[in-house]
C-alpha cells in the first residue's frame, strides 16, 4: 500500500493496525541495520527486528535520547537538514537528521493532513510572530521550522508582530483590508497568540474582523494553564474579540515532523493513518485502557532517516475513543493533559513563555 495515496483519516482500526505494523516493522529493521546506537539498544533488550509483530510491541525510545545521542540511519553526506527542538536557555536540544527523501515525504504528509481541514486552496496568511524568527539562524529551531512548514499553505504571508514582539496594528488592518471577503489562514504558537495578539486586542479595543478566518495554533499550554485559561475559554475569547470561530489546536513535535495531530471541530485531537497514539502506564509501561491517563507514546511512518518511528514522550494524556468521533474522521482521538512532573519545558510556546 502506497501511503502517499491515502487520505489522512480513511482507515479503520484493523486496516490501520496492519498498515502501520508493516511499515514500522520495516523501519525498525532499517534503523537496526544502519544506526549503531539503535542496533545496540535493541540487542540489549533482546529484541529481534526480523520477527514480525504488532507495532505496539516495537520498542520505543525516550524522546530525550535525541538530546544525548546522534541518532541517524543515513551517512553524514546524505543529511539534507538538521532540525532542533525548542529549549529554554541552558537546555540541551534534540537534533533530528533528515535526508532529502524523508524531508520531502514529511512535507507531503503535513500538506495532506492540514488540507483536510483548510482545503486545497492557498489562503492569505497572517502569522502571529515576528519576521526575524525565520531570518535569524540563532532563533531557527522548532519555532522557525513550524512557521516555515505551515507557510506552504499561505499566500501573501504577513507577520502580525514586529521584532520587539509588539502587535503591528496598522499592518494587520492593511492586510485584512486588502483581503476583505477572502478566507484568511492564521498561524501561530498558542502563548504568542494569547500574549501578543488576543490580549492586545482585548486591552486596546482594536476592531479586527476575523469572522472569515481559520486559525491553526500549537506549541504548548503550560503558561495558559497557569493563568487558568482553558482551551474553551481561549476559543471563546478569540470569538468575542474578533469574531474568529474556526480554531484548531494541534499536537506535534520536531522528533516526528510531518505527523501532526490536528484538533477537529469537536475539540478532539486525531491521529492520522500515518501515525498513532499509545498511552502507557507509569508503573510498568503496559498499555492503558481508553479513558485511562498515562504517558503518551507516538509512532510515525515518516521517520526514515533516523530511529524516531516509536517514541515515548514526556507528556500525559488519554485516549477518548477510536473510529467514532462525531466529526466523522476515523482513527484514535485523544486529549493531552500536560507535561510529566519534572519534565523539561520544551514546546515552542512554553519555552518562549518561560521568559514571562
Amino acid at each position: 500500500m502506497d501511503f502517499l495515496t491515502l487520505s489522512p483519516y480513511e482507515l479503520s482500526s484493523d486496516k490501520k493496525t496492519e498498515f502501520l505494523s508493516d511499515i514500522l516493522g520495516k523501519l525498525t529493521k532499517k534503523h537496526y541495520e544502519n544506526c549503531t546506537a539503535y542496533h545496540r539498544m535493541l540487542d540489549a533488550i533482546n529484541f529481534d527486528p526480523y520477527v514480525p509483530c504488532n507495532y505496539e510491541n516495537i520498542p520505543f525510545l525516550p524522546v530525550s535520547l535525541f538530546k544525548k545521542l546522534e541518532l541517524k540511519s543515513v551517512s553524514k553526506e546524505e543529511v539534507f537538514k538538521t532540525l532542533t527542538s525548542s529549549g529554554t536557555t541552558g537546555q540541551s536540544v534534540s537534533r533530528i537528521y533528515l535526508d532529502r527523501d524523508t524531508a520531502s515525504i514529511q512535507q507531503k504528509i503535513l500538506v495532506k493532513i492540514v488540507e483536510s481541514f483548510t482545503g486545497a486552496a492557498r489562503c492569505p496568511m497572517l502569522i502571529i510572530d515576528c519576521p526575524s524568527v525565520v531570518k535569524d539562524r540563532t532563533m531557527f529551531s522548532a519555532r522557525g521550522a513550524g512557521i516555515l512548514g505551515f507557510s506552504i499553505f499561505g499566500s501573501d504571508k504577513t507577520y502580525a508582530l514586529n521584532d520587539d514582539m509588539e502587535l503591528d496594528v496598522d499592518l494587520v488592518k492593511t492586510f485584512l483590508d486588502k483581503h476583505r471577503g477572502k478566507r484568511i489562514l492564521i498561524f501561530g504558537f498558542t502563548f504568542m497568540i494569547w500574549q501578543h495578539f488576543l490580549k492586545e486586542i482585548e486591552q486596546t479595543g482594536i476592531e479586527v474582523d476575523l469572522s472569515n478566518a481559520i486559525m491553526i495554533h500549537g506549541g504548548g499550554w503550560k503558561k495558559l494553564t497557569s493563568e487558568q485559561v482553558s482551551p474553551s475559554e481561549f476559543k471563546q475569547r478569540l470569538k468575542d474579540a474578533c469574531g474568529l470561530s474556526e480554531v484548531h489546536d494541534y499536537y506535534g513535535m520536531v522528533e516526528q515532523t510531518g505527523t501532526i495531530y490536528m484538533e477537529c471541530e469537536c475539540g478532539h485531537l486525531h491521529s492520522s493513518v500515518f501515525s498513532d497514539i499509545i498511552i502507557r502506564r507509569h508503573t510498568d509501561f503496559s498499555i492503558c485502557n481508553y479513558g485511562e491517563k498515562g504517558i503518551i507514546q507516538v509512532v510515525s511512518a515518516l521517520a526514515s532517516s533516523y530511529p524516531g518511528h516509536s517514541l515515548l514522550t514526556e507528556d500525559e494524556g488519554l485516549i477518548l475513543g477510536e473510529d467514532d468521533c462525531s466529526c466523522g474522521r476515523k482513527g484514535k482521538y485523544f486529549k493531552v493533559i500536560g507535561r510529566l512532573k519534572n519534565a523539561e519545558i520544551r514546546g515552542c510556546s512554553d519555552t518562549y513563555a518561560a521568559k514571562f
